[in-house]
């Protein structure tokens, strides 16, 4: 399971004020810390409405990369923002993220072959997020032939079903469980796949137990990747357990300190 630690994102405050000053400290340790609870990317982001936000990114990756020698998943809405933060990566970035919309599916992709970057791919286009199984899938293989257009392999592909707050889309869940299953068919190699964990607990109270129920539902569908806070305990805990379950780590009784 790869770990995609979230906690260096701008929308925190405590990581705005940090950037703000160009304060280093806030930064390292956030970044030290969900490196030793086993995250094994980060997921960098500088927040939104930042008029410095280009300058801001490198700043970020620069003061990351000084401190811990991991990879960076370049988190924005902006192209040039995500083009400056893998520009400044020394491992293999990830780019976070592209929708299936055909512009930007071509822009971004196009970017990471120029750069050899690993990509999250939403399954979401112009209609917005789509309400099946079928429907997600069908945008999971326009963006699998548009890589293979491009060049990008698939072995560099992460696809998202997209998580919904269960408080506002308790439905959509399920079929974004189903969809994980589904996209494994799609090619061989299979993509990897990938979910932004924490959507699901938005604007809910018990967050911490809707996240580690949703992760261990999804491990079972065959869940690759999560976008996560590695600092959550009982969470990873979960992973772990889970992991033994799957017959993905061997079972021992200190398995949880493995």
């Amino acid at each position: 399971m790869i770990i995609v630690g979230e906690k260096l994102n701008g929308m925190f405050s405590s990581v705005s004020k940090a950037i703000d000053e160009r304060n280093p400290e806030t930064i390292v340790k956030l970044a030290t810390d969900q490196i030793n609870a086993g995250a094994h990317i980060l997921d960098v982001s500088v927040g939104p409405g930042r008029d410095d936000a280009i300058d801001a990114m490198k700043w970020m990756v620069r003061t990351i990369q000084d401190a811990v020698d991991t990879r960076l998943s370049i988190d924005s809405p902006s192209s040039e923002v995500i083009r400056a933060g893998i520009s400044e990566c020394k491992r293999t970035p990830l780019i976070n993220s592209t929708t299936a919309e055909d512009a930007k599916l071509t822009e971004l992709l196009s970017l990471a072959k120029e750069y050899s970057a690993e990509i999250v791919c939403l399954t979401i286009d112009e209609k917005g997020i789509p309400n099946s199984v079928e429907m997600r899938t069908e945008l999971a293989m326009k963006i699998l032939a548009f890589a293979m257009d491009i060049g990008v392999p698939v072995e560099s592909i992460y696809i998202d079903p997209v998580v919904l707050p269960v408080s506002a889309a308790q439905n959509q869940l399920a079929l974004a469980c189903e969809a994980l299953s589904a996209f494994k068919t799609l090619s061989s190699p299979p993509p990897k796949t990938i979910v932004g964990l924490s959507n699901v607990s938005s604007g809910a109270q018990e967050k911490k137990l809707l996240n580690r129920t949703l992760l261990a539902m999804m491990m079972g569908r065959g869940l690759d990747a999560a976008i996560l806070d590695p600092l959550d305990v009982e969470l990873m805990n979960t992973m772990k357990a889970a992991e033994v379950l799957l017959n993905k780590r061997l079972y021992a009784h200190s398995f949880l300190k493995a």
